[in-house]
């Protein structure tokens, strides 16, 4: 029986080889926000770009979870101004590269407040808005809706088989190569901010 759905864990601004599992699968998609709650999966909020120093890791902080709610329920915190800190780190890391300006307005309804009215209140609602806006950028179908966890004639895939993905991905143009050669294992807004429209052609092994 053919395939109909991948269904991938729950990731913010993901690793590059996560669409990449997409692209190569040319079925729909689903981010598995119906599963409970995982502490240990830290790539739910977090994700890694390259600054003026190297790798650095961005946190989007949760409200206290416990371990029966929904990755769909997990609340935003308001901890640290955070969207204050990731907007800024983003322009100083990005502020250089050929896309920043042509793409950063369309990220910013995701780093504001919480509190303020139209934002992310739930880490569900953030996950699914940031794919809506990367999905097209990328050239594939946004995620259906997968509140309930994974369906008949879906394949689930794991943390370990998305690193797979990763480990085959050829280097693409990085803004600061000259200095830290290519860096592997960054998120997709590196991509995009670095190749913009050719980000499709990448996934698609054109370029």
């Amino acid at each position: 029986m053919q395939m109909q759905k991948l269904v991938l864990p729950p990731r913010l601004f993901p690793k590059i080889g996560y669409y990449k599992a997409i692209v190569e699968s040319g079925c729909d998609w689903a981010i598995s926000l119906g599963e409970r709650f995982d502490k240990r999966q830290k790539e739910a909020h977090r994700y890694t770009i390259a600054d003026t120093q190297g790798l650095l890791d961005l946190t989007v902080p949760i409200t206290k979870t416990s371990q029966r709610t929904l990755w769909s329920e997990v609340g935003v915190s308001t901890h640290g101004q955070w969207w204050d800190v990731h907007r800024v780190t983003l322009e100083s890391a990005y502020g250089r590269t050929p896309f920043f300006e042509f793409y950063i307005d369309r990220f910013l309804p995701l780093l504001q407040s919480p509190e303020n009215e139209g934002a992310c209140k739930t880490l569900g609602q953030m996950l699914t808005l940031s794919n809506q806006i990367i999905a097209p950028i990328l050239g594939i179908r946004p995620p259906v809706t997968d509140d309930n966890g994974p369906e008949e004639m879906s394949q689930v895939l794991s943390p370990s088989v998305l690193e797979t993905y990763q480990k085959d991905l050829k280097p693409y143009y990085q803004v600061r190569q000259l200095k830290f050669g290519f860096i592997p294992d960054l998120s997709i807004l590196d991509l995009i901010f670095n190749l913009g429209p050719e980000s499709v052609l990448y996934l698609r092994d054109r370029l």
